[in-house]
Formats: structure tokens, C-alpha cells, sequence
């Protein structure tokens, strides 16, 4: 006697998507996730991403003070937070501390500006031809790796002790950084848009402007941030050694309060020098985030 057996084949009509009841529970789902991101208001959106900056303060703080307390160097060599915090904040609420911190952002936003520029026109030539990759690509790379404070002797004999000096040293630590950004960003373009470029009549300038820069700006970024990190460096350094008349820049207040061993006036011209740094990363932080964004990669 033959057994017929039925597979279990699914019927269309009992498609779980057509099922009411679960359509209410997904739209009540929903429902529920809107509300939930619409009482998330500023404020609570602000201390979401304040809060980590916050505990991390609180943690060196705290370490200072024990390093303090354990009596590995004379207060007066280390000073704690209970010390140093008032004169910080007399430092900031004076004009002079604002006076320096005003040049010194001047030669940060000037060297940064000439830096971008030679770091696309460089990184672009290098990109697109062949015979300049075999010849400055390495060059490139060694240039990115030397310590920026090594070029201040040839920077003082070439321009003396002047704002050419910082910026030259500024410009040839931030530049290569920014270069080899754009080269990573043009190497990583897929070989496929070069194609669908080509073929929608994109050559030159119309082919970088269009598609090989927006194809790279993650890495650009990318070296746009590593080269603002080198030009920071690099201009800290300039400013404790190249000293130009009677000018107040934060590397002269620091090297000042050096010389006269006043460790809480120095102390404090370095959490402002952390503090603009950590305020520029953020602001690069944006902006990547901003890209992920309209790329379609943030998780968020």
C-alpha cells in the first residue's frame, strides 16, 4: 500500500508580513522608538556626549592629585589641582593670556591654510602620475616621519627668528600628512567609478572634481586631522624656540613661566594648549560624522 507523502510547502496566504496582528505590534514598535527619540531633547543629547569628556577629567584629576599626595616630587615643583586650577583660571580671564592665544591661533589657522594647499597640489600630481609616485611617494612618507623640531635650524638660518620660520616649519610638518591623506583617498577609489566615470565623459579636472575627491574624502579627513595634529605640534615647538620681538604667544607664556620655574602658571598654559587641541578634534569629529552620515555608515 503506497504512503503518499505531502511536503510542507508554505502557502502564500499565510505570509506572516499580511498578518494584522503582527503589523499592529511592528507599527506600536515604532510608535514606541519615536517617542523615545523625541524625549531625548538637547539637553539629554548633550550630556550623552559630554558625559565621557566629563568622567575622563575627572579620572586625570584625580591621578594628578594622587601622584601629589604620594610626595614624589615638592609641591612646589608639582603642584595639585587645588593649586593650580585658581591660577588657570586667573590666566583665562586675563587679557594678555587672550592677546597670546590670538597669534598663536593666527599661526595655527595660516600654517594649517598653506599647509591644505600644498598638501592637495602635492597629493594630487602624486596621485595621477605614475613617474612622480616612483619619485616623491617614499620622500613623501620620510618627510611625514621626521621630528618637526629638527627643521628649526634650518628654518632660523633661512628666515631668521620670524613668522616664516614657524610657518615653514608648520607648513613641511602638516603638509605631508595631508598629502598622503589624499593619496590613500585616491589609491582606495574603486576601479568600477573610475569606469562609470570615463564613460559619462568625466576626464581631467571634471573627473577629479566629481569623483575621484568625493570618492576620497574619508581619507582626506583622515589626514586632514593627523595634519592638523603635526601643525599643532610643530607650532608649540616654534614658539618655544623661535621668540620674535615682544610678541605674547602661548609658547612664549609657557617658556616664560618655564624660565621662572612658576610650575602652576606653566601647568596651566598646557591644559589650554590640551584644551584647543581637544576642542579642534571635536570639530574634525563633526565633520566625519557628518560624512559617515550621508554616506550611509553611521550606525547611530
Amino acid at each position: 500500500m503506497a504512503v503518499e507523502t505531502r511536503k510542507n510547502v508554505p502557502d502564500p496566504a499565510d505570509d506572516p508580513a499580511d498578518d494584522p496582528a503582527l503589523q499592529r505590534q511592528i507599527t506600536g514598535l515604532d510608535a514606541l522608538e519615536l517617542a523615545q527619540g523625541a524625549r531625548r531633547g538637547p539637553l539629554s543629547r548633550l550630556w550623552s556626549a559630554a558625559w565621557p569628556m566629563v568622567t575622563a577629567v575627572a579620572i586625570a584629576l584625580a591621578f594628578w592629585q594622587a601622584v601629589v599626595w604620594s610626595g614624589w616630587k615638592d609641591p612646589w615643583v608639582l603642584p595639585g589641582p587645588a593649586d593650580t586650577l585658581p591660577v588657570f583660571w586667573d590666566q583665562i580671564t586675563s587679557g594678555r593670556f587672550w592677546e597670546a592665544v590670538a597669534l598663536t591661533m593666527q599661526r595655527a589657522v595660516i600654517g594649517f591654510a598653506l599647509s591644505i594647499v600644498i598638501g592637495v597640489l602635492v597629493g594630487a600630481l602624486v596621485s595621477q602620475f605614475r613617474i612622480l609616485r616612483r619619485a616623491f611617494g617614499s620622500m613623501i612618507t620620510g618627510l611625514q616621519t621626521m621630528p618637526s623640531i629638527s627643521w628649526f635650524p634650518l628654518a632660523i638660518l633661512l628666515f631668521q627668528l620670524s613668522e616664516s620660520a614657524i610657518l615653514f616649519v608648520v607648513v613641511l610638518g602638516a603638509s605631508p600628512s595631508i598629502a598622503n591623506g589624499l593619496i590613500a583617498g585616491v589609491d582606495y577609489t574603486p576601479p568600477i567609478l573610475l569606469r562609470a566615470g570615463k564613460v559619462l565623459g568625466l576626464r581631467g579636472l571634471l573627473l577629479y572634481r566629481h569623483l575621484i575627491l568625493p570618492a576620497s574624502l574619508p581619507s582626506f579627513v583622515a589626514g586632514l586631522k593627523q595634519g592638523w595634529a603635526f601643525a599643532w605640534r610643530s607650532l608649540m615647538a616654534g614658539e618655544l624656540l623661535v621668540i620674535i620681538g615682544d610678541t605674547t604667544s602661548l609658547g612664549v607664556l609657557l617658556s616664560q613661566a618655564r624660565e621662572l620655574n612658576n610650575t602652576a602658571d606653566m601647568i596651566s598654559y598646557m591644559i589650554v594648549i590640551l584644551i584647543i587641541g581637544i576642542v579642534i578634534d571635536q570639530l574634525f569629529g563633526v565633520a566625519d560624522r557628518a560624512l559617515r552620515t550621508r554616506w550611509g555608515m553611521d550606525s547611530d
